[in-house]
């Protein structure tokens, strides 16, 4: 399996999730309610990936859907975690592009763990606005950077 298509395949098998939990959480929402990628990125001469920076900011949204998707008793185990992993072992297998990506996670996690002790309405609408913004990113990648 090439590269690319490795690319391809975690790319969507990434929509697929996050639109899968969005429909979850809109559900909940509802409910709620009515009840109070092993390939090697594009390069510009040296420079990094022309979507480095919707990686990064991936990653940051990855780790705030672990801890947010837990402490609001979604029952998903390390399913974001795993996600994060997946694009770990196709995007940045070790060095310095690899350690930013985990950064950006664990702030995403921390910075969330810091300010939510309970599962709160805020809480909630942070969670459906970071699937819509991690599914935007995941689509706009696949649009612009394979064939």
């Amino acid at each position: 399996m090439t590269g690319r298509m490795r690319l391809r395949i975690l790319t969507i098998l990434a929509i697929v999730v996050v639109a899968s939990v969005h429909a979850q959480t809109r559900v909940q929402a509802q409910r709620a309610t009515e009840t109070p990628l092993a390939i090697t990125p594009p390069q510009i001469q040296g420079g990094p990936a022309p979507f480095e920076p919707d990686l990064m900011r991936l990653s940051e949204i990855l780790g705030a859907l672990q801890y947010l998707r837990a402490l609001c008793g979604a029952n998903e185990g390390q399913k974001w975690r795993e996600q994060m992993q997946a694009l770990l072992e196709a995007e940045a297998p070790s060095g310095d592009r690899r350690n930013r990506m985990v950064t950006n996670f664990n702030r995403g996690y921390r910075s969330f763990q810091q300010t939510y002790r309970t599962c709160t309405p805020a809480a909630n609408v942070a969670v459906r606005r970071y699937l819509d913004e991690g599914s935007k990113i995941s689509r706009e990648i696949t649009a612009r950077y394979t064939n």
